[in-house]
């Protein structure tokens, strides 16, 4: 039976989780995030075959968190669009679409503050 596990890390283990995984034939399935209370909640996810893998950490709003499209490079998509509809500092993605993703009226229209709704 396959297990799923969720790791609770730091933005700055990220690569380095990364990789690892990569590295033991783990292939990048998901990122997700959502709005909490303390910053965004962003959730990777990977699948090994018996084992699906949660890398899970919250992005506060000076955070910067680094792409993980040097290791898996189809992230790109998923990492603009979090950039752009949630406003988390994602840095050297690549291709980076630079916020012109999606044609949106509102910046960020997913991370708005209370008095911005």
């Amino acid at each position: 039976m396959a297990q799923q596990t969720i790791n609770t890390i730091s933005a700055n283990e990220l690569l380095a989780y990364a990789l690892r995984l990569k590295n033991t034939n783990h292939r990048m399935v998901a990122i997700s995030c959502t709005t909490v209370e303390n910053g965004i909640e962003m959730s990777y996810s990977f699948d090994g075959g018996n084992d699906f893998i949660n890398l899970r950490f919250i992005a506060g709003p000076e955070d910067e968190i680094e792409s993980i499209s040097s290791i898996y490079p189809y992230s790109f998509l998923y990492e603009n669009e979090i950039k752009e509809l949630f406003g988390v500092n994602i840095t050297g993605i690549t291709p980076d679409y630079k916020d012109k993703l999606y044609k949106i009226s509102v910046k960020t229209p997913f991370n708005m503050k209370e008095g911005d709704k």
